[in-house]
């Protein structure tokens, strides 16, 4: 069991039809058809989304997701058409609302791996490979590979885990000629941001992408590059063969997992609320990756 601990209402707003609530964002559609996404500070782990929300995260999401846009703008067209609020929009959504294309989306998690971590090392351990691509022997937790690689997964509901699977598997689903854009488009955007942030002295160990269709157009959606579609590592402490210090919601995780929670993941009953210590530090991951990455201050 896994899924929301509280699902909200979605706020009404004239003008525009909610179409779905997901784990961090909330979509509606507004009268001329483009999507409007906005951003809540709620977050997820282990396939639930809890009941403590992490206050400014929406925000940072949205503000650093248009910062790395920027930055790629040569390289993938995006979803962006504007930041103003709808009409009749709540203040609250100030700063975490995204006008956005209507796009035909793919279904398939692109996500580019440099480093060995997370469920690429789990299957790594077992057959040398992550997601049916060969590794060479002796890697550790938090090993650079040799170049990065496309191990895309398969895009899950709330509460449900994405699934790896195989480039071939993509281009049977999707056709060869858009996996082969998709394989392209992931790796070279990834390229482009792992060497931005490693001259912040951040690394970006691993990411993941969503595309989508305007025509025939391949063009970059939802966010992209944040601490919640990212592993960011800080470089100075980046140590192959244990688990890396990161810029995102470990502290909840590690909470959750530690007596202090009294939470057992493998029962069927949800997670409880964050303490204010656990949401303080997390805050300030997010906010730390923001100002090292963008060179700004967040207000």
């Amino acid at each position: 069991m896994s899924g929301f601990v509280e699902k909200p209402e979605p706020i009404e707003v004239p003008g525009l039809v909610h179409l779905h609530t997901g784990k961090v964002r909330e979509l509606y559609q507004n009268e001329a058809g483009d999507l409007v996404m906005v951003a809540s500070d709620r977050i997820s782990a282990y396939d639930w989304v809890l009941p403590t929300e992490i206050p400014d995260k929406g925000r940072v999401l949205t503000q650093l997701s248009l910062w790395w846009f920027d930055q790629l703008r040569d390289l993938a067209r995006n979803h962006v058409i504007s930041t103003e609020l709808p009409e009749g929009a709540p203040a609250d959504w100030a700063g975490r609302t995204l006008v956005c294309k209507s796009l035909k989306m793919v279904p398939v998690e692109c996500v580019a791996r440099g480093y060995l971590t997370g469920s690429g090392l789990a299957e790594y351990q077992e057959s040398r490979t992550v997601c049916g691509l060969a590794l060479p022997e002796g890697l550790v937790d938090g090993s650079e590979l040799p170049a990065p690689i496309f191990t895309p997964a398969t895009k899950a509901e709330v509460g449900e885990h994405d699934e790896n699977v195989s480039y071939e598997e993509v281009a049977r689903q999707v056709g060869a000629e858009t996996a082969a854009q998709l394989r392209q488009a992931t790796l070279a955007v990834y390229s482009r941001a792992r060497d931005i942030a490693r001259d912040r002295g951040i690394i970006l160990a691993d990411t993941k992408f969503e595309f989508g269709f305007e025509g025939d157009v391949l063009v970059l959606a939802d966010e992209v590059l944040t601490p919640d579609s990212s592993r960011f590592w800080p470089a100075d402490q980046w140590q192959p063969g244990r688990a890396q210090p990161s810029y995102d919601k470990q502290f909840v995780r590690d909470w959750l997992t530690s007596p202090a929670s009294g939470w057992d993941r493998k029962s069927e009953q949800p997670p409880p609320a964050l303490p204010e210590e656990v949401v303080a530090a997390t805050r300030q991951k997010y906010v730390e990756a923001y100002e090292r990455l963008t060179g700004t201050s967040w207000s």
